[in-house]
């Protein structure tokens, strides 16, 4: 009879095992199952949670810019007035609804970095290391990278390769913020690399185009530095004062909490506004170019596809294992790999003409550089995940 009672404990407890419960015996210790599962709907509970916490833009994200990719594809070439529209008003060089775009997505990432602190993360030895890195690969990998990469895509087509090399030369200073905000980045740390960016553009980008498209390549060129200056000045520094005064204007009057917890909260859907706007009127302006140039269209997205791949994985291999954590990894790899397309677009149609090859290749640049990038925000947010990084 005891081996009877003995074997019929035995077959009650795998029973309670195989379906997750707890043991009725054995001093209360919970069953390998029953922990798994325990976590597992911790986990589930925890995603869904943040899932809807989210906004309806955070939330479908992916599915709101392919469609404004759609919609503008579609604008520019079945309506065919839409594309002389929409580039009849220039501003620095770039149609005014763009420019309308650029700031007003800029805007309210600007406004919750911590300019009343900057004094401190500037003391930081830490800090000066984040620019050395970021200065070496934005002003010297990349760019040689992306002169190597047109040359080896693009060599029977002059016209198509120096706007490629124009695209990387010009730095990004704006969808950048978009991208690290996504991602998880580091958002002070950004602005601060943008604004350094910013300053050396104005210096640098003139004479990298002539070293790289005029001595280099051996190709004739001619570059006003006060076209750079312009364009870096409107697309940084409009919406950078314009947030220095809102934000040191608003805490004083409002209080720091509920500028941090109200205004910030209302204001931050206008980044991703302007992200769709600004999609909209590219593909809507160049939505024939792309269609009816389908092959050098194609030309130049391979060296684009590759360069934001290989940038941006190489930059997050490198700064994990420097050690530098999630946020500043991430946005050193989209400090990287984006670029500033709207001052290759006004430099190639001011120094080429609107309906040159070069004009044509830096147009394609944010074409391909939307949803590459947003696919690496999703990666990245993967891969983070879970390496517990």
């Amino acid at each position: 009879m005891a081996d009877l009672e003995a074997n019929k404990e035995i077959l009650d407890l795998n029973n309670q095992l195989r379906s997750g419960q707890k043991p009725s015996g054995g001093g209360g210790h919970d069953s390998p199952v029953s922990e798994l599962d325990s976590a597992a709907q911790e986990k589930n509970m925890e995603q869904a949670s943040i899932f809807h916490q989210l906004g309806l833009l955070d939330r479908f994200l992916a599915v709101w810019i392919f469609l404004a990719m759609l919609i503008g594809i579609l604008l520019g070439n079945f309506v065919p007035s839409t594309g002389p529209a929409l580039q009849r008003g220039k501003f620095v060089g770039v149609s005014v609804p763009i420019a309308v775009g650029l700031l007003v997505m800029m805007f309210p990432i600007l406004c919750k970095v911590r300019y009343e602190a900057l004094h401190h993360t500037l003391r930081q030895k830490a800090l000066w290391v984040q620019i050395g890195f970021s200065l070496i690969v934005n002003w010297i990998i990349a760019p040689l990278f992306m002169l190597a990469l047109s040359w080896a895509f693009l060599p029977d087509e002059k016209g198509l390769r120096e706007g490629l090399i124009l695209v990387g030369i010009a730095r990004c200073i704006a969808m950048v913020l978009i991208w690290t905000g996504l991602a998880g980045g580091d958002n002070e740390y950004c602005a601060i690399l943008v604004a350094i960016n910013s300053v050396l553009q104005m210096v640098l980008f003139a004479p990298i185009a002539i070293l790289f498209i005029g001595v280099i390549s051996d190709d004739d060129i001619h570059l006003e530095y006060s076209l750079a200056a312009k364009s870096v000045g409107v697309f940084l520094g409009i919406p950078l004062g314009a947030a220095i005064l809102t934000r040191f204007g608003l805490r004083t009057l409002i209080g720091g909490e509920r500028y941090e917890k109200r205004f910030l909260k209302w204001i931050s859907p206008l980044s991703l506004i302007g992200l769709l706007f600004t999609i909209i009127v590219l593909f809507a302006s160049q939505g024939q170019h792309v269609v009816h140039q389908i092959v050098s269209v194609v030309r130049v997205a391979a060296p684009l596809v590759v360069y934001f791949a290989v940038i941006f994985m190489a930059t997050l291999l490198v700064t994990r294992r420097c050690g530098f954590g999630y946020e500043l990894s991430c946005t050193q790899s989209f400090t990287a790999a984006s670029n500033n397309f709207e001052l290759a677009i006004a430099v190639a149609i001011a120094t080429f003409g609107v309906d040159s090859d070069q004009a044509l290749a830096a147009t394609v640049g944010p074409l391909v550089e939307v949803p590459v990038l947003l696919g690496l925000v999703y990666a990245v947010k993967w891969y983070g995940k879970r390496n517990r990084w």
